[in-house]
């Protein structure tokens, strides 16, 4: 394997001493807890499921070139660690293994070796692997009155084991609660029915808790919009029920005599609505039904907005229509900094979301071997509604990102566009002198 000497200079040079006999090392459940003449790391961690991994350090002291390193693993439930991979340092030391992608898909601990210097081990890093979870639904639109089914699937398998259905809460999309538990079945796929019982808008995820192979991993959000039944003599609709920040939408219907299917034409009817936690308010000017009772309104709401339409006039009684949700989309707009990397070297991606999204959750997703996008990194929007995260390679191709906010009771959430990563070997020279460690994701 050809060595790559400016990724593994991003390793410290700190070394601490430890006590634990190199020849019992490989047959230890925990691994050395510290480093003894031989460093370590790994890049990225935490992955998700199937990710490349980079493994690289770098052996200190008298003679270090051309010395042979041994990887060793832990992959739980089994006990003990094995070897699985050599290599020889190059004349500064230095030496690097790959897990291609693929391979990592459980939780597992590394250390290395170089057997020919005695007692000479390295620390013990533990990979942490968040499962692939995808979720999809029957349809994103459905009514009071019939249940929608939620399928999706756990890689690596976990037949047997609990996924969970959760709503968004909170205004800034960073509570979640458990509406229906579902089993993992036959290819660790699952079907969870669930009947919403109060219309409105919906943000939804589905979670599987961590074990012992695997850390919590959650789905994509995915969004349902529940409408009331229809009132049947005076009917409202939608021309668009999820718009676009900025966007506008043509609130319509028709109005009949009261219980019958006969148009009650020349009738005055008002436009009325109401976003998050405000009271229902009057919008626009009034219009007249037509000879067909046929109504219609254009409306830009800026967040998700309850509308209902109601007659103008009291006598001889006024009538309103049911109740309609119109779902309002955030913007996220997203650059990298850079669009060519080397192994090893941070990329940067800022942006904005709008409307102004400050305190609220926001995701960096990767798109998974499942062709379905996972979190990968966890942050909060800043003040003036921009975000920044940075991720660091640990294998060459193309890697495919975007940044979403997954929205809430106020507006739907929304994704950016895709950002294609093509990352290379490095050249000599290009990358920083220190490794910068992945954040932990916390579902």
């Amino acid at each position: 394997m050809r060595l790559r000497l400016t990724v593994l200079a991003l390793l410290s040079s700190a070394i601490v001493v430890a006590a634990l006999p190199g020849s019992a090392l490989a047959h230890r459940y925990h691994g050395p807890r510290r480093n003894h003449g031989l460093t370590i790391n790994a890049t990225p961690n935490p992955v998700i499921s199937g990710e490349a991994v980079l493994i690289y350090g770098q052996l200190n002291g008298p003679d270090p070139g051309n010395q042979v390193i041994k990887l060793y693993h832990h992959v739980p439930p089994v006990p003990g660690y094995s070897l699985i991979g050599i290599v020889k340092t190059n004349s500064l030391g230095f030496y690097e293994f790959t897990r291609a992608e693929g391979v990592v898909t459980t939780n597992r601990s590394w250390f290395v070796r170089a057997p020919g210097l005695p007692r000479v081990h390295s620390r013990t890093v533990h990979e942490r692997v968040a499962p692939l979870v995808s979720l999809a639904s029957s349809s994103p639109t459905g009514t009071t009155a019939a249940p929608i089914t939620f399928t999706g699937n756990v890689a690596p398998n976990h037949t047997g084991e609990t996924v969970e259905l959760q709503k968004q809460g909170g205004v800034n999309g960073n509570v979640w609660h458990t509406l229906k538990k579902g089993l993992l079945g036959p290819g660790s796929s699952f079907s969870i029915p669930y009947r919403f019982r109060v219309p409105g808008d919906y943000v939804l995820r589905a979670l599987f808790r961590r074990d012992d192979r695997n850390i919590a991993g959650a789905s994509d959000t995915v969004t349902e919009q529940i409408q009331q039944s229809e009132v049947p003599d005076f009917t409202i609709n939608s021309s668009s029920p999820i718009i676009t920040y900025g966007q506008s939408a043509t609130i319509s219907g028709v109005l009949d005599l009261s219980g019958t299917t006969t148009p009650d034409p020349n009738v005055s009817v008002t436009l009325w609505g109401r976003s998050y936690q405000g009271t229902f308010h009057t919008i626009g000017l009034p219009v007249v039904t037509g000879t067909d009772g046929s109504y219609s309104f254009n409306d830009s709401p800026t967040d998700n907005t309850v509308y209902q339409v109601r007659t103008t006039f009291r006598p001889p009684a006024i009538r309103h229509s049911a109740l309609l949700f119109e779902g309002v989309q955030d913007v996220v707009s997203i650059q990298a900094s850079s669009l060519n990397v080397p192994v090893g070297q941070k990329v940067l991606f800022t942006g904005s979301v709008s409307p102004d999204k400050a305190g609220h959750v926001i995701y960096l997703q990767r798109l998974g071997v499942d062709g379905f996008w996972h979190n990968v990194e966890i942050g909060l929007v800043r003040p003036n509604s921009t975000y920044q995260f940075g991720w660091t390679f640990g294998n060459t191709g193309s890697k495919e990102f975007r940044v979403k906010v997954p929205g809430g009771p106020i507006d739907l959430g929304g994704a950016s566009s895709t950002v294609t990563i093509v990352v290379t070997l490095p050249p000599v020279g290009s990358l920083p002198t220190s490794p910068t460690p992945t954040p932990v994701v916390t579902p």
